[in-house]
């Protein structure tokens, strides 16, 4: 008898060959390995050398592969042919595409360049974008962080010289106590969760405030359910116990924060609430030793905490003492909080005194010298093992700058910051306010524009606005409406070119926004004005040049689509000119490299724009004689220096490739980059690890590496000056006057010390439940949700309903429910969530999709039951009846308060009664079809 077994091979080819990059699935870019077979990718996995995953790898970075698949990739460029929002496109070469661009481009910028708009997404090479933008002379130039997280990076860096994610991270070898505030998974993701690992595993205690518990804060020890929009009322009842109890690090307040600095306390004073300078512009504390003024970074100098002093019959009292007059006012006590917070007081002050416990009565030292910026030296490290990490959920509110410093000067006065188990900065943070540069805007025809779009405003003088006081920004960033809108305003761009307000635009340049879904307020409105006509059957704005990889709902709204490649068929620059991978102990960046060749005739944005520069001749991109300086961006990253011996990548610089941080161009530096993995790390010096605002062996390794060109100390400010100028300016004081509706309103928010206020919620009488979203861990951008694998995951997304409302509703898993609020409307699917603040309701962002776009079929679950809550909130608040509308945004930064919703819910039918999600649009005509039923191929032989 024969016996049929089956022939099973054993041990398969697993590849041909392994190239290492940078995943681009989130914002962690993490390295990747990528197995190849006959020329194509097989399987991706994590990079075991790379310094922020050490191999680690998630769902997302492994469905990378489907990104490189995904029948919604955009295949030539495109020209419409039909009107606009229609998907009405036919296919052109690229001289054709450029051809066009450069038409439209070069009169705007010979004429007016302010006449364009550009603004990109979540890109990561902005020191690129914003050097094209600059050398072409626009000032209209932002990226997304205006409706993501600038309060967060803003205020952490006004506050301390840096801020959470990107900018620092917990030291996760020490720290005992990790708190964590409106964090969801999808930002940093893999460290997080590794971190979470290590700390867990060692015993250490997890808090999670979060209105939901998702992710994270599911396996938190304690979950905070907060009340939304209160986080910053919360930690200051936290601030007022800690205070009342004495719990706070009086050593470190005196020596490495503005505690101790004098302030003007004279109502009548041009200089009231500003503080007390000698003649070199130094701020001055009272030294304890002598009883006498001295400059904060006197060698010697003892700052005293509780210092007076009078100068020309004007009182002059410390920062300290203005902090403990509010901050131990009953207003802060957990009784007087705890029903807007929705904690009780009593749980308030046991996690304040937690906080307390393991910050001092577990501190410990490390044996390890080091100087300070004052030249004293000092032969331990102190340690405090409580570590903070917050995102989106607190700063995407209108009251978010000021939560987000509230939260600092938290960690701050249990010094916790820069200390072992504590935060913990990533080069190239920190860095001084002062360090950054100030945003310009002086437009010139033919010209660059006269600095940098982005900064960091001291006072009024450094506001955007033209000589008759209207903004000079289409966003109108940095005007008194968000004076210190340091990512600007990208959610209102659109509406503000739609009403030529502040002026009228020519062309709308966009790249990675997918402005006409997901990524806008108001999205029904948004559409509408893309493609408003005015009397004489023109388009309201004129032109509009979009940028994607895919067929997403934006790319039917261009008039010349500009086809990207995906993220493993080019090269980008993971810069520390920009957003690089920096760890806590060393200075890190990467780059992505074309592992696969493009199957399509797509370019990467970076070079077309380097190549429209060229057409145009920019300054910047050609020289005297208009020869371009470099072809494509591959050149420009290896031979840009942003000055002498610096540029877009650190590591093996000089024409040996021997160099670090400073060094003559390589020619072969993205070779070495390739060899190496894909990245390069210089780790920072073990006596420079901790306290870096002051340690001088840090400042030292930064200047070496080219950070800084000189040692820039500072103290931490608990008290934000520039915040002061800006009242100042409100009480009618200085050349540059507030207009009158926004007096009261820049007294009231821009208090130089933190504070809390409630959001703005007028007109929404009626409108009592907060409503929320949050990306899924499983995805990031939304080019995400059209890929095969991760739609296994997130094909739709209900509303999520906590059980006290479902149950006033007569809700059920799966029925209907009408959700408004006093913008619009949607119905949608329904699901009950215990572990949910018990006034609020939440689904995952940019699961739904419109139909006709990403390539899928107009029945997919995407379109049918997923939906969006961007119908119900609008980029303008409810009227007031004032006759103005406010801009939906923090009155500080301009930050986008999307988490600020009020809803009303109310049952709509069950299963039975409806098919799909309201509202629903027409389905846009795809420029690549749809994909096939079942998205298979076979890799290798």
């Amino acid at each position: 008898m024969t016996h049929q077994q089956p022939i099973i091979d054993t041990s398969p080819k697993v590849s041909d060959e392994v190239r290492q990059t940078t995943c681009y699935m989130c914002a962690c870019r993490c390295g990747i390995n990528v197995h190849m077979k006959d020329g194509k990718v097989a399987y991706i996995e994590g990079n075991r050398d790379h310094p922020v995953n050490k191999g680690v790898l998630c769902a997302k970075g492994s469905a990378g592969i489907m990104q490189v698949n995904a029948p919604s990739r955009l295949k030539a460029p495109l020209k419409r042919v039909g009107p606009r929002g229609s998907g009405e496109f036919e296919e052109i070469s690229w001289d054709e595409a450029l051809e066009i661009a450069a038409s439209r481009l070069e009169p705007i910028r010979k004429d007016n360049p302010e006449k364009l708009a550009f603004f990109t997404g979540r890109d990561q090479s902005q020191s690129f974008t914003s050097f094209w933008a600059q050398n072409f002379g626009t000032c209209n130039y932002a990226a997304h962080g205006g409706f993501c997280s600038v309060n967060m990076a803003t205020a952490g860096i006004y506050t301390m010289g840096g801020a959470f994610w990107e900018f620092g991270q917990p030291d996760w070898d020490y720290t005992k106590l990790f708190m964590l505030f409106g964090v969801a998974e999808d930002h940093d993701s893999n460290p997080i969760k590794a971190g979470l690992g290590k700390i867990k595993a060692r015993g250490a205690k997890v808090i999670g405030v979060n209105p939901i518990r998702s992710g994270y804060n599911a396996i938190a020890d304690e979950w905070v359910g907060i009340t939304p929009g209160t986080d910053g009322l919360f930690i200051l009842s936290m601030v007022h116990c800690l205070m009342k109890a004495g719990k706070i690090d009086l050593e470190y307040l005196g020596q490495f924060t503005n505690a101790p600095v004098l302030v003007n306390q004279d109502p009548d004073s041009p200089d009231h609430g500003l503080f007390l300078r000698d003649d070199h512009g130094a701020p001055l504390v009272i030294n304890r030793k002598t009883g006498k003024l001295a400059p904060f970074d006197m060698h010697g100098v003892r700052p005293d905490l509780g210092g007076s002093f009078e100068l020309d019959g004007i009182t002059h009292v410390s920062v300290f003492q203005l902090m403990a007059q509010r901050y131990l006012s009953d207003d802060y006590a957990p009784e007087a909080v705890a029903e807007r917070c929705g904690i009780p007081a009593k749980r308030i002050r046991a996690i304040a005194a937690e906080l307390a416990r393991v910050a001092f009565d577990e501190a410990f030292e490390l044996d390890q010298e080091w100087t300070d910026f004052r030249g004293e030296k000092h032969d331990k490290m102190i340690g405090r093992p409580v570590a903070m990490h917050s995102m989106r959920g607190v700063s995407a509110h209108a009251n978010g700058f000021q939560t987000c410093r509230a939260l600092h000067v938290l960690q701050i006065i249990l010094g916790t910051v820069e200390v072992p188990g504590g935060f913990r900065f990533k080069p190239p943070y920190p860095k001084p306010v002062e360090a950054h540069p100030a945003p310009h805007c002086r437009v010139a025809p033919n010209k660059p524009l006269d600095g940098p779009h982005l900064g960091f405003v001291h006072g009024p003088e450094h506001l955007a606005l033209k000589n008759d006081g209207t903004a000079a920004r289409i966003d109108k960033a940095f005007t008194w409406e968000n004076p210190m809108s340091s990512h600007g305003l990208m959610h209102m761009v659109i509406s503000n070119a739609h009403a030529g307000d502040p002026y009228k635009i020519d062309t709308l340049f966009m790249y990675m926004a997918n402005m006409s879904w997901n990524s806008s307020m108001n999205t029904r409105g948004v559409m509408e004005m893309l493609t408003d006509k005015d009397e004489n059957g023109d388009y309201v704005i004129p032109n509009i040049i979009y940028s994607d990889a895919y067929s997403s709902e934006m790319v039917a709204y261009a008039d010349l689509v500009l086809p990207d490649t995906t993220y493993l068929e080019r090269h980008d620059c993971i810069s520390l000119l920009d957003r690089p991978i920096c760890e806590a102990d060393g200075a890190a960046d990467a780059i992505r490299w074309p592992v696969i060749e493009p199957d399509r005739d797509v370019r990467g944005f970076q070079t077309v724009l380097v190549q429209l520069a060229n057409k145009m001749k920019l300054p910047g991109f050609t020289d005297e004689n208009g020869n371009a300086k470099w072809q494509d961006y591959a050149d420009y990253i290896v031979n840009h220096e942003r000055k002498p011996g610096i540029g877009p990548l650190a590591g093996f610089r000089g024409k040996d490739g021997d160099k670090v941080g400073r060094g003559e161009v390589n020619p072969d530096q993205l070779d070495k980059y390739i060899e190496n993995g894909g990245f390069f790390v210089e780790h920072i010096p073990t006596e420079a690890s901790y306290y870096k605002p002051w340690n001088m062996a840090y400042q030292d390794w930064a200047v070496g590496m080219g950070i800084f060109d000189s040692p820039q100390p500072y103290l931490f400010q608990l008290y934000v000056e520039p915040m002061r100028k800006f009242q100042l300016a409100a009480e009618g004081h200085g050349e540059r006057q507030p207009p009158e509706h926004l007096r009261e309103r820049i007294k009231d928010t821009m208090d130089p010390l933190p504070i809390w206020y409630e959001t703005d919620q007028t007109g929404n009488e009626g409108y009592t439940v907060n409503a929320l979203t949050q990306r899924p861990m499983a995805m990031y951008h939304s080019w995400g949700t059209q890929n095969a694998w991760l739609r296994q995951l997130h094909g739709r997304n209900p509303l999520y309903v906590p059980t006290k409302l479902m149950r006033e509703n007569q809700l059920q898993d799966g029925d209907w429910a009408k959700v408004s609020s006093p913008h619009g409307e949607i119905t949608v699917p329904v699901m009950e969530m215990a572990a949910l603040n018990d006034n609020t309701v939440w689904t995952w962002n940019a699961i739904g999709k419109r139909k006709g776009a990403w390539a899928l079929e107009e029945d997919a679950p995407e379109a049918t039951k997923g939906f969006l809550l961007n119908h119900l909130i609008h980029e303008l608040l409810p009227s007031k009846g004032d006759g103005m509308r406010w801009a939906n945004s923090d009155p500080i930064t301009g930050q986008a308060a999307w988490f600020d919703l009020k809803v009303k819910i109310e049952k709509a039918g069950t299963p039975a009664d409806l098919e799909e999600s309201q509202p629903v649009f027409s389905a846009i005509k795809s420029p690549v079809g749809t994909g096939p039923e079942e998205l298979k191929w076979k890799v290798g032989k």
